[in-house]
C-alpha cells in the first residue's frame, strides 16, 4: 500500500528528482508545474543519476492546484523564497486528512506551514543529496540521496514510518527520526558553510572552495559554530559528523550548491532560512558565533 495521491509543489531539482523516483516506483504523483509544464507534458522527465539514468515519458502534471484537487500528501520542494505563495497554492490540495512534508532548506518552514494549515499536518525531510536541474525536464543526480524525516509535533509516528518505508522503496534511502529539530541543525552543518562561502567567494563550486582556495579550515570553523548552537538547544552532534561532511564533499568535484546557483543566475537566495534565522537562534541563546556572523555580512554584501 502506497501513500495515496501525492502532489509535488515546487518541481525544481529536488521536487523533480524525488517525485520522479516515487512515480517510477508506482506512486500516484502529480507535479504542479509552471515554466516546465509544456516541455514535461510533451517530453517527460529525465533523471541522469549515478544510481542509473531513467526517463518518465508519461508524467502526471498540472498548471494549477485547483486542477489537481485534494490529495493525501503534499510534498513542498520549492525554495523558501516562495513561501509567501503557500496559502494560495497549497490550500486547494488539502482534504481533512492531507499531510504536508516540506523538503526545504533552513529554519522556519514548518512553523510557517503550521501557522497556515495546522501543526498536526506537518512533517519535514532533510535531503542529503547532490542534484541540479540541468534544463527543462532534466535533473542531474551526482551523489547520495538520503532523506531524514521527522514530525513537526512529537516524535516518530505510524504516519512518519509509512512515509519512510515508501520513500525507501522508491530507491532513495529515508530515515524516520525522533527529533526533527536536531535533523534540521545537522543539515545546516553543511548548508551554512558551503552554500554561504560559495556565494561569499563570488559564486564558486565546492572544488574551488576546498582545493583552490584552501578554505577547509574556515568550513570546519563555521560547522563547529553550527554544532555549538545545536548543543545549546540540547542536541549533541559529534565531531565525527563534521569530519564526515568534509570527507564526503572533498570528492564531489565541482559541485555547485543550490544557493550559489540562485546567486549567479540572479534569483532570490534563501538568506533568511539558512543564515539569518540560525544566527537569530544563536544570539537568543547567547552562543558566540563570530564565523557565522562574518559569513552573513559577506553574503549580504554581494546580494
Amino acid at each position: 500500500m502506497g501513500l495515496g495521491r501525492i502532489a509535488i509543489v515546487g518541481a525544481g531539482a529536488v521536487g523533480s528528482y524525488y517525485g520522479a523516483r516515487l512515480a517510477r516506483a508506482g506512486e500516484d504523483v502529480t507535479f504542479l508545474l509552471r515554466s516546465d509544464y509544456e516541455h514535461v507534458k510533451e517530453h517527460g522527465l529525465e533523471v541522469r543519476s549515478v544510481a542509473g539514468d531513467f526517463y518518465l515519458d508519461d508524467v502526471q502534471c498540472a498548471q494549477s492546484s485547483e486542477e489537481i484537487g485534494p490529495v493525501d500528501l503534499v510534498i513542498v520542494a520549492w525554495k523558501t523564497t516562495s513561501n509567501a505563495m503557500a496559502h494560495e497554492v497549497i490550500s486547494p490540495l488539502l482534504g481533512p486528512d492531507t499531510a504536508i512534508i516540506t523538503l526545504q532548506n533552513g529554519l522556519g518552514n514548518c512553523e510557517h506551514l503550521a501557522d497556515l494549515f495546522g501543526a498536526e499536518r506537518i512533517m519535514a525531510g532533510l535531503c542529503f543529496v547532490c542534484i541540479n536541474r540541468l534544463s527543462l525536464g532534466v535533473v542531474s543526480h551526482t551523489a547520495s540521496g538520503l532523506i531524514r524525516i521527522g514530525e513537526f509535533v512529537g516524535g516518530k509516528s505510524a504516519r512518519l514510518e509509512k512515509v519512510a518505508e515508501v520513500f525507501s522503496g522508491a530507491h532513495f534511502p529515508c530515515e524516520a527520526v525522533d527529533s526533527l529539530e536536531k535533523a534540521l541543525w545537522m543539515k545546516l552543518v553543511w548548508n551554512v558553510p558551503f552554500n554561504g562561502l560559495a556565494i561569499a567567494e563570488g559564486g564558486v563550486d565546492t572544488a574551488v572552495l576546498l582545493h583552490e582556495r584552501g578554505l577547509e579550515a574556515k568550513v570546519r570553523a563555521i560547522m563547529a559554530e553550527v554544532v555549538a548552537v545545536a548543543a545549546a538547544l540540547g542536541h549533541t552532534i559529534p565531531q565525527s559528523f563534521i569530519d564526515h561532511q568534509v570527507e564526503i564533499t572533498l570528492p564531489m568535484g565541482a559541485y555547485r550548491p543550490s544557493s550559489m546557483i540562485d546567486f549567479v543566475e540572479g534569483r532570490p537566495v534563501e538568506f533568511e532560512a539558512i543564515w539569518e534565522t540560525p544566527l537569530a537562534v544563536a544570539h537568543r541563546l547567547e552562543v558566540p558565533v563570530p564565523e557565522m556572523e562574518e559569513l552573513a555580512v559577506r553574503i549580504e554584501a554581494v546580494l
